[in-house]
């Protein structure tokens, strides 16, 4: 669980997180409509990358038979490399026969404190029922 400089105008924090995804809350939609289930989310982020999120999200489709996609939003708060403050991540994970996709972003204007002007992306690496992240971000 380390920061390192990419480049010189991009950084590298990894580590590690545990999340929590309350049971599906289902939205009303038409009657012959797939359904949409809103799920509240919490983080505890640790590395790097250290504090706490909450967010919600959205899912459809059936991960059962491993076809859907979810999108949510979650607000950190904590620090990254010693630095204050918070910003927002956007979510969009699809699965299907092919695998599956995640692509997660840094909010743009969403940076506060010591984290104001901030932008980047989010990998996800699951491994022996733990949660791993790469964030490599950068100032606009």
């Amino acid at each position: 669980m380390s920061t390192a400089q990419s480049d010189k105008h991009s950084f590298v924090a990894t580590g590690e997180f545990d999340v929590k995804i309350a049971p599906p809350h289902m939205i009303a939609v038409p009657a012959n409509a797939s359904a949409i289930g809103r799920h509240a989310l919490e983080k505890a982020y640790r590395g790097g990358l250290n504090g706490r999120a909450q967010g919600e999200m959205l899912s459809a489709g059936q991960p059962q038979q491993g076809e859907a996609t979810y999108v949510a939003l979650e607000s950190f708060d904590g620090t990254l490399d010693g630095k204050t403050g918070g910003f927002a991540l956007a979510h969009l994970g699809e699965m299907d026969a092919g695998g599956e996709e995640l692509r997660i972003g840094i909010v743009p204007g969403s940076g506060t404190g010591e984290l104001a002007g901030i932008r980047g992306q989010l990998l996800i690496r699951r491994e022996a029922g733990k949660h791993y992240y790469t964030l490599t971000y950068w100032r606009a």
